[in-house]
């Protein structure tokens, strides 16, 4: 059975100590910049800390990940076990779909509370550290699925004792390249256990999944922090998706602006940007990693200082990224969709979609890196005036976060083709293939391998029927 709260949460004005926190906790979260709880921070502590199970939707941004970092480190310091130096068993274990993810979440656990063992597992670095780094136990462990796996089969890590899973980013958890590794790590945990799921979007796949390893869950959907003056819809709901995709909650402080410009124009269009609009800290993201590097470079040739992010660069180098992009080192950071989920990049002003991402969730959690926590940012996006399936793929997007979006021409990057013109394109196009929940592709008609793949995974879990971990 699952309860929906329809109360509002407490006020963030109440602040960390009033929802149950320990003192030293509310110091190393003052420390860290976290002076007063978010909403979703203020609606998911008292939940999480009484030991229910919690299903929270909330827009990127939105303080999710200390929303369930406070209250498991609150349930440590609680524990008198958790005061030996060695821990006896796993007490928590945060599952995220991507390394850069992983490192962030755990970096920011061990800067809350340095005296309990925190240990980051995550693939692309040599096992054998971590393996040694869970010898003697952890009190929470920080994981991207595969890895995990592995580290299970080599029995370095024990889950039959664990107390809390949280599942972070769950809807890209269960996309095609993850769904099977997630899984199979939910098959190896215990089923009495605190499981904690948060997502920026809810699709029915992520509602399925809740449903079989979450009991007596407490539903929260949070709008954005700034509808505080809004009491009646910031006011938790029910996740009640129209569609196959789940509600879209987008951040109300993003400004969102559709370029229209043809395909070899990008480039010199992003440069003009770059140098009207003064943006010192950008996000452009691309289709490829090839895209990436070709983009990249053409920007640093032509002064623009800038660099890549992908996922076939070392962790070093992404990290690199990041952080130059946090000290002015680079004003652009060029990147694939490996930087769309989670990674907290302060101070960005704007993100770029320079090729449109191939899903509407895929445009939320892009987007999403601007606006975050009740500041204003913009998104961008390039709609290719020679390329119809491109209008059409951003009008799905549109459609899903409920949301138009003025289509603009900047002065000296004008179309050749007439908008009469390619208006007519687009309404020659057959109808968009929505059967996916709106996850077709968006290069044209003919369906990439990805697109390929997520299909097939579909099929597949359809025949399987609904599984119990």
């Amino acid at each position: 059975m699952t309860e929906t709260s329809s109360t509002t949460p407490a006020p963030a004005t109440a602040g960390f100590a009033a929802l149950g926190l320990p003192a030293p906790l509310v110091r190393a979260a003052a420390a860290a910049g976290w002076r007063q709880p978010s909403r979703v921070q203020a609606a998911a502590l008292p939940a999480v800390l009484a030991g229910r199970d919690l299903q929270v939707q909330a827009p990127t941004g939105a303080g999710k990940t200390g929303a369930f970092l406070l209250p498991l480190l609150a349930q440590l310091m609680a524990d008198p076990a958790t005061a030996e130096a060695r821990p006896r068993r796993l007490h928590a274990l945060v599952l995220a779909p991507t390394r850069d993810l992983a490192v962030q979440t755990a970096a920011a656990a061990m800067a809350l509370a340095p005296a309990f063992k925190t240990v980051a597992a995550v693939g692309g670095l040599s096992i054998n550290p971590q393996m040694m780094a869970l010898r003697g136990g952890a009190h929470l462990l920080v994981a991207t699925p595969g890895r995990l796996l592995d580290l299970s089969r080599q029995n370095a890590v024990r889950l039959n004792e664990l107390a809390v899973l949280v599942l972070d980013e769950a809807d890209r958890l269960l996309e095609p390249a993850f769904a099977d590794e997630t899984r199979r790590v939910l098959q190896l945990l215990p089923r009495q256990r605190q499981t904690l799921l948060f997502s920026a979007t809810m699709p029915e796949a992520v509602q399925t999944l809740a449903a079989a390893v979450q009991r007596d869950a407490l539903v929260l959907q949070l709008a954005d922090e700034a509808a505080d003056d809004a009491p009646d819809e910031a006011a938790v709901a029910a996740a009640d998706a129209p569609d196959d995709t789940g509600p879209v909650a987008l951040p109300a402080k993003l400004r969102q602006r559709a370029l229209v410009v043809d395909t070899p124009q990008r480039t010199p269009l992003l440069r003009h940007l770059l140098h009207t609009e003064g943006w010192a800290r950008t996000l452009v993201f691309v289709a490829t990693q090839h895209a990436c590097e070709h983009v990249a470079g053409k920007l640093a040739r032509a002064g623009v200082a800038a660099t890549a992010f992908h996922a076939q660069l070392s962790p070093g180098r992404r990290s690199e990224a990041l952080q130059g992009l946090q000290s002015g080192r680079f004003r652009v950071v060029v990147a694939t969709d490996v930087a769309a989920r989670g990674l907290d990049l302060p101070g960005l002003q704007a993100v770029v979609n320079y090729d449109l991402p191939r899903s509407p969730a895929d445009h939320v959690h892009r987007v999403g890196r601007a606006a975050r926590a009740g500041a204003e940012g913009l998104a961008l996006s390039f709609v290719l005036a020679d390329a119809p399936g491109s209008e059409r793929h951003f009008r799905l997007i549109e459609k899903r976060q409920g949301q138009r979006v003025p289509r603009e021409v900047v002065p000296g990057f004008e179309p050749v083709l007439p908008a009469a013109d390619r208006a007519a394109a687009v309404a020659q196009l057959p109808p968009a293939n929505e059967g996916n929940g709106g996850q077709g592709g968006v290069k044209g008609l003919r369906p990439s391998r990805k697109d390929k793949l997520r299909a097939a995974a579909a099929r597949s879990a359809a025949a399987r029927g609904p599984t119990s971990p």
